[in-house]
């Protein structure tokens, strides 16, 4: 498919997004482009972030201030600044919270260019001593907002220039690992960052789904092999989108569900052998006669059996409700 199809119009609708780029970027970076392809609904607002790091916390704020985002996306130093305009909905892509540390270890003093155009003409700029102290003072002003319910950090598994994982989430819980790297790729930004701001838009819209249970055996993992059931991840991603869901679990799967599912089944795990005491409206069960699945007091949903014989026949079913 191409990425224009994977737009969602109906996400972030009528709302305003603030994007803050990484060090050495400018507001002409893909990433804000590829927001405003997947959200065409909403303002994508994507500035030029001066050079000067005090001077670019102050217009940020001022920015903020002026504009009121309804959610802050940062990526790497734009994580970092994302993470202190307090009192706004954020998300902090690999935030690079020791900016001075990082320069100076991967890139060093001298002359730097820019890695995509800027608004003033400028096509580079130098890193000193003393523009790595300002970064020094800019960071030392991180974690002081009390707000970390609005705040939420995406750190790639193969991120080699920024792992700042452990010391964000050691102030804020919605702290989640995606398999990705330090750059947004598109795949990262549909299954990584587009989930987590559905997430947003829900809370803000005070917006309540209907719950969607899997039990992961033989449903998206086949316990055969190892792999995912056919068409799996493509369903669950799909149910994502339109449902609650959740997955349950008679063992520990956590190493196969990050490595296959990501960020959509972060925090959405529920180890049980009772599948009768769940609340939900949906199960999808390839063993309902085990742990008390034909218990389950909403709608059972038998995968591999008909009318539910795949994936393809599951989601047929579930396109047909629209999300009821």
């Amino acid at each position: 498919m191409e990425f224009y199809e994977y737009a969602r119009p109906e996400l972030m609708a009528g709302k305003k997004i603030l994007y803050i780029h990484g060090f050495a970027s400018a507001g002409s970076t893909g990433t804000a482009e590829r927001l405003r392809i997947l959200m065409p609904q909403a303002t994508v607002i994507s500035p030029d972030v001066p050079v000067q790091p005090l001077e670019a916390l102050d217009t940020l704020k001022a920015l903020c201030d002026k504009e009121r985002p309804d959610l802050i996306v940062g990526t790497s130093m734009g994580g970092m600044f994302a993470e202190q305009m307090a009192g706004f909905h954020r998300i902090c892509v690999n935030p690079a919270l020791n900016l001075s540390e990082t320069i100076r270890k991967n890139m060093g003093l001298g002359k730097m260019e820019f890695q995509n155009p800027r608004a003033d003409g400028q096509t580079s700029f130098l890193v000193t001593k003393g523009l790595l102290e300002e970064f020094r003072k800019v960071t030392d002003q991180k974690f002081l907002s009390a707000d970390g319910d609005l705040v939420w950090g995406l750190f790639g598994r193969e991120d080699t220039l920024v792992d700042t994982y452990d010391e964000f989430h050691a102030h804020y819980r919605q702290a989640i690992r995606f398999n990705g790297e330090h750059r947004l790729n598109e795949k990262a930004i549909l299954h990584a960052l587009l989930p987590v701001i559905q997430w947003v838009d829900d809370r803000q819209r005070g917006r309540s789904r209907k719950t969607v249970l899997i039990n992961v055996d033989d449903v998206l993992l086949d316990t055969r092999n190892g792999n995912p059931v056919n068409e799996a991840v493509k369903g669950f991603n799909f149910l994502c989108t339109h449902y609650d869901v959740y997955l349950l679990c008679q063992q520990d799967r956590q190493q196969w569900i990050d490595r296959w599912l990501d960020v959509p089944a972060w925090d959405r795990v529920i180890l049980t052998t009772h599948k009768e005491l769940m609340l939900g409206d949906y199960l999808i069960d390839a063993r309902s006669g085990e742990a008390g699945g034909e218990g389950f007091m909403g709608t059972l949903v038998p995968f591999g059996k008909e009318p539910f014989r795949d994936w393809g026949q599951t989601l047929e079913f579930f396109t047909r409700l629209g999300g009821q």
